[in-house]
């Protein structure tokens, strides 16, 4: 619990575990609301369910309408996709799908690793509208759980409920400024913490090699140049202003180094890579474990 005495408000959605944390029990009414906001974002973006927006977009090509939030999520991905030169993008869900981790979860790859289509000839993303050209998958995985959590602190702030905490199965949003020491999950052993940070106002999110994997070196994280899994780095922590940020530059730091996305973002950053060292920048304020 991010602050003891303080009381949980715990649930699945698109596919973690979520914690909202409260000074005071949630109301049953508030909950509703909150899960509604849940249900919307599932029901537009998961490409898990055959009823989505996302999974009819695969389905037929054409222009489909996306709730307000794909206004932030097209130029981040946009910026992302361009200084990762096409390795992070949002096209990657069939790739994941080929690997087996797709729809019917069948965790067998169906052949080689798949390149993702490029951007500019398979997508045109223009405010809330998406126009597709093939059938193509698109995941914003990446930034999704984030943006989700800022969605609820939102809805929080709209009811009155000011002081909250939310936990989306490790990634982490504060809008309060009681600062909170949150330990750092060793990439080998989530057992243990390879160092603390203390998250102030704002987020912390974090992408990591050993979370979804499946098969022989199989895990989320692909290059979508290759669509193999990045093996290179192993884990990555960054902490920004809002929770969709944070998410998205966490995932960013497997293909782009931090120094490179601090030119164009503020946040701060710890990557580990897969031979031991560790590269951080001076602002992430915690300490790392000898």
């Amino acid at each position: 619990m991010a602050h003891p005495g303080w009381t949980d408000f715990s649930f699945d959605g698109i596919g973690t575990r979520w914690q909202i944390s409260t000074p005071s029990p949630i109301a049953d009414g508030h909950r509703r609301r909150l899960l509604g906001v849940v249900a919307d974002y599932d029901a537009a973006w998961s490409r898990f369910r055959p009823d989505s927006l996302v999974a009819r977009a695969a389905s037929q090509p054409g222009s489909y309408e996306f709730p307000a939030g794909a206004a932030d999520l097209g130029p981040l991905y946009g910026t992302l996709y361009r200084l990762s030169k096409g390795a992070m993008t949002p096209l990657i869900g069939g790739s994941l799908a080929h690997l087996g981790y797709g729809a019917g979860y069948s965790l067998r790859p169906e052949g080689p690793p798949l390149a993702a289509p490029h951007w500019e000839d398979a997508l045109e993303w223009d405010g809330t509208v998406l126009t597709t050209r093939a059938a193509v998958v698109i995941d914003v995985g990446a930034a999704g759980k984030g943006q989700l959590a800022d969605l609820l602190s939102a809805e929080l702030l709209a009811s009155g409920i000011t002081d909250h905490f939310i936990d989306a199965s490790g990634d982490l949003l504060n809008p309060g400024t009681a600062p909170v020491e949150v330990a750092l999950e060793h990439p080998y052993d989530a057992s243990r913490a390879i160092g603390v940070v203390m998250l102030g106002a704002g987020a912390l999110c974090a992408s990591a090699a050993n979370r979804r994997t499946w098969g022989d070196g199989l895990h989320h994280v692909l290059d979508g140049t290759t669509g193999a899994p990045v093996h290179t780095i192993v884990a990555s922590w960054a902490m920004a202003g809002t929770a969709m940020l944070a998410d998205a530059l966490a995932t960013a730091l497997f293909f782009v180094e931090g120094a490179r996305l601090r030119e164009e973002f503020e946040f701060s950053w710890l990557t580990v890579y897969s031979d031991g060292h560790a590269e951080y920048s001076a602002d992430f304020e915690g300490a790392l474990f000898s």
